[in-house]
């Protein structure tokens, strides 16, 4: 297992990060996984035995169910709490009130005391931002964050499935405020899915912000159980996230001989895809039985080859689109695409 630095701070977070969306099972999240407590302490213990050390929650899984969970196996199992990088996220409804969701100061500060009452700890390591919040101006859901870093509840905060503009919005705030910065975003990114090439990454990359990626296995399309319009399973009751299966189809093409020739399922093939990209900081893995833990955790030791690489890239790259294959084009003349101070060559078609 090889540790990664979470944004530019200090903390070092497992490459492998044990989520537990399916911790519960109560409510929306049944059609997810009805992981119970004795499963949940056995999947969190393969995990830590394999050098694991970050865990991912949020207050809605289940309803709180998945947070009470995961504190209770982290209890039932003896672990140090300083050997663990605990995050969960704060959002979405909890109640029926108009203020019981959002990322309003009110709703983050209530939030943030029944999850650490769910998860049993003095502190969160990384409290996350779910989704983007359009009634509550980011300055408000900043301040909140800050007090509860200053205050010791909370050690470092990030965000999920915003847009670039506004996470870079969000740091230009914290910078000119003083106030704690967003040191992740946890999006999804997949071989099906490579959306977030087009403005996250290179945001990320300028701002030295970490990448944790939710739903590697597309809701285990990746898996290669669902070609074309095939639904059964999982994604039979929670079709989640959307695949266009045209282009799915032919990663899945791609990835078989790949997955063939190192004899590992095309599962693990996804996960080591993304452990080779260098803006991941740490993927999420979401088990609900050990065997999955296991093909999963087993990903880590994959080293694909240049030719591996080469053809999974071929066949997911995303096709370009304005600006960005101008920027690129232009981007020529300052990096080695022409002659000093010459435009590059036209193209020949």
């Amino acid at each position: 297992m090889r540790y990664n630095q979470l944004g530019r701070t200090g903390l070092l977070v497992s490459e492998l990060c044990l989520g537990t969306m399916t911790f519960g099972g109560k409510g929306f999240f049944k059609a997810v996984g009805q992981v119970g407590q004795d499963d949940a302490d056995a999947l969190m213990r393969r995990a830590i035995d394999a050098g694991v050390n970050f865990i991912d929650t949020a207050n809605v899984y289940s309803e709180g169910m998945s947070e009470e969970i995961t504190g209770q196996a982290i209890r039932n199992l003896g672990l140090r709490r300083e050997d663990v990088v605990l995050a969960t996220k704060v959002l979405g409804p909890m109640g029926d009130g108009p203020n019981s969701r959002g990322a309003s100061r009110g709703h983050i500060m209530d939030q943030v005391k029944a999850s650490l009452k769910r998860l049993n700890t003095d502190h969160i390591d990384l409290y996350q931002i779910h989704g983007f919040d359009p009634l509550t101006p980011i300055e408000e859901t900043l301040r909140a964050l800050d007090d509860l870093v200053r205050a010791g509840d909370v050690r470092y905060v990030g965000v999920s499935n915003w847009a670039a503009w506004q996470i870079m919005k969000a740091l230009g705030i914290s910078e000119r405020e003083g106030l704690s910065r967003f040191e992740s975003v946890q999006s999804y990114y997949t071989l099906a899915g490579r959306d977030l090439e087009r403005e996250i990454v290179p945001m990320m990359r300028s701002e030295q912000v970490g990448l944790m990626v939710w739903s590697p296995l597309a809701g285990g399309y990746l898996s290669g159980k669902y070609r074309g319009d095939a639904k059964d399973g999982r994604r039979a009751e929670f079709d989640f996230p959307p695949v266009d299966t045209k282009r799915g189809d032919k990663v899945l093409d791609a990835m078989e001989p790949v997955a063939q020739r190192h004899g590992v399922s095309m599962a693990r093939i996804a996960l080591a895809w993304l452990l080779h990209q260098p803006h991941v900081t740490s993927v999420i893995m979401g088990a609900k039985r050990m065997d999955q833990l296991e093909d999963n955790l087993a990903a880590a030791e994959i080293r694909l080859s240049d030719e591996d690489l080469a053809a999974l890239d071929k066949a997911s790259r995303l096709p370009k689109e304005y600006p960005g294959w101008m920027i690129e084009r232009q981007g020529e003349y300052r990096s080695g695409g022409g002659k000093a101070g010459q435009p590059p060559a036209p193209d020949k078609d």
